[in-house]
């Protein structure tokens, strides 16, 4: 790596300069909503070129973005419910009603993850939620809340169908939020009364 740029501190691997890419992407994102190489290069203070080295056009590094983003997004809904879970004594059913409002929350909140519900993307998006790699992910996440699926009677093929009617859920919330879209109470609201007690 050249010393020039970077504020003077150049990256000590490709691995770190993609790093920093990436995390100047996000800030940018949640600061404006929008950006592009030039904007990223600007406030790294390197060159479009040095950005287009890692990522060779703003689309891979959107994408690079939102595909980062959802990867925290599956840690932190582990987290999340699980602490849900223990502050409010929660059962399996309110873990489904959190994990169906966390995700849309966070979609539709989270400029870049947000990027995935953009017109021309949404059907893709869209399409992908239900996929069985999406359903594998799912049953990986359930797993980690801390129910035991199995003293329910949840057996792996009724956990994977749980997965799908959860992505479903989420997929239907996604193309229509309503009009005009719930609040975070009223859409837990509404999954406590429609989706909580089939798990119950």
């Amino acid at each position: 790596m050249r010393a020039h740029g970077w504020a003077g501190s150049p990256p000590v691997d490709a691995t770190e300069a993609r790093a920093r890419i990436l995390d100047a992407t996000r800030q940018r994102l949640a600061e404006f909503g929008t950006t592009s190489t030039a904007e990223i290069a600007e406030r790294l203070g390197v060159t479009r070129q040095t950005v287009y080295r890692y990522f060779p056009a703003t689309e891979d590094l959107l994408n690079a973005a939102a595909t980062q983003a959802v990867a925290e997004l599956a840690g932190d809904l582990v987290e999340h419910v699980r602490a849900h879970l223990a502050a409010t004594d929660g059962d399996a059913g309110d873990a489904a009603v959190e994990v169906v409002a966390y995700v849309f929350e966070n979609l539709r909140d989270n400029p870049a993850l947000n990027r995935l519900l953009a017109p021309g993307r949404m059907s893709g998006t869209v399409a992908n939620l239900t996929a069985t790699s999406s359903i594998d992910i799912g049953r990986n996440l359930i797993a980690g809340f801390g129910i035991d699926w199995e003293a329910l009677g949840w057996d792996e093929g009724r956990q994977r169908e749980l997965v799908e009617h959860l992505l479903r859920t989420l997929q239907s919330l996604v193309l229509d939020p309503g009009e005009p879209p719930r609040s975070g109470a009223e859409l837990r609201a509404y999954l406590q009364r429609w989706l909580a007690p089939a798990l119950r």
